[in-house]
């Protein structure tokens, strides 16, 4: 590479690295505090920013359930979103605490890494399962990184400990959990199959099933499904949620997370650890995500009282 264009990219990273942090430092909040960790890296994923978002009351309260999310960068302020729109966690986690329909909690907002988001949220086991004929077809996904196993070695390794360290919350499984949407959703129940013994609970919101482009014949999902059918932890210690909408990207859900269900039910899960659910015409993105977001919280966070909220 040429002196004059590496310098080129170097003062191109230096300030888009420079804008994304002045974004996400001035995020404004309706409630609560943000704060942002010491840098973290982990050998094998890109280094990206990682915030903790704390309850108004904090910590008079404690100790705290921990919720990790994905794509951090959308959950709490549409002024610093690539796209306007934002998951409003702060507004919603702070209503359900201070209603009392969900035992007080913090967030871990886990930062995407941009255009390795895929590589690194996609179940990576998964991909073994496919046939070797079908592994063998030249489609770009047989040949992309895949680093969601390394992805969740930085969180349970360098993260989780940093936040159970420095935080007044619960360390036990029984209030650790995770979620995401989208390929955020598949690397949520990657984390509670490949880690029971860390996270009790799970919400895969708008659940991107095809795993790859939703009209592409490469059978992906399948391989997904074998995973989970592989992997499923019997009943009684963990729960998950699932939902999706029904138009743009969503509309392709239907008979994908049925297909789940069916391995759901066939496991022996039911309403006291298991929903999954459709909301008409929400469509696959953040505005969608905050709208029902209420549900997801509740199913992983709420009082006894309010499990059953619909």
């Amino acid at each position: 590479m040429l002196p004059s264009l590496r310098i080129l990219l170097a003062l191109l990273c230096y300030l888009t690295f420079t804008f994304f942090s002045k974004a996400f430092a001035e995020a404004q909040l309706a409630s609560g505090t943000l704060e942002t960790l010491p840098s973290i890296s982990y050998e094998g994923i890109a280094d990206r920013p990682v915030q903790v978002w704390l309850p108004d009351e904090y910590p008079a309260q404690a100790p705290y359930a921990v919720l990790y999310m994905h794509d951090g960068q959308m959950l709490f302020d549409s002024r610093t979103t690539w796209n306007g729109q934002e998951w409003g966690v702060d507004e919603t986690a702070s209503r359900l605490i201070a209603e009392g329909r969900t035992r007080p909690f913090i967030v871990v907002a886990l930062h995407n890494s941009g255009d390795g988001r895929h590589g690194d949220y996609f179940p990576q086991k998964a991909r073994d399962l496919m046939s070797e004929s079908s592994r063998r077809v030249k489609h770009p996904f047989n040949r992309a990184e895949l680093r969601a196993d390394r992805y969740l070695e930085f969180l349970i390794k360098r993260v989780k400990p940093y936040i159970d360290t420095n935080y007044k919350v619960s360390r036990n499984p029984e209030n650790t959990f995770i979620a995401g949407s989208s390929m955020g959703g598949l690397i949520s129940l990657y984390a509670v199959l490949e880690y029971p013994q860390v996270f009790s609970a799970t919400a895969a919101i708008s659940t991107h099933w095809p795993g790859i482009g939703p009209e592409e014949t490469l059978p992906v999902a399948e391989s997904i499904r074998k995973y989970l059918r592989e992997n499923l932890p019997e009943p009684g210690k963990h729960r998950f949620y699932f939902d999706h909408g029904t138009e743009t990207l969503d509309r392709f859900y239907p008979p994908l997370q049925q297909a789940v269900d069916k391995i759901m039910r066939k496991r022996g899960y039911n309403d006291n650890n298991w929903q999954s659910r459709v909301f008409v015409e929400h469509t696959h993105d953040e505005k969608s995500w905050n709208a029902r977001l209420d549900h997801a919280l509740i199913f992983l966070l709420g009082t006894e009282k309010q499990r059953d909220y619909q």
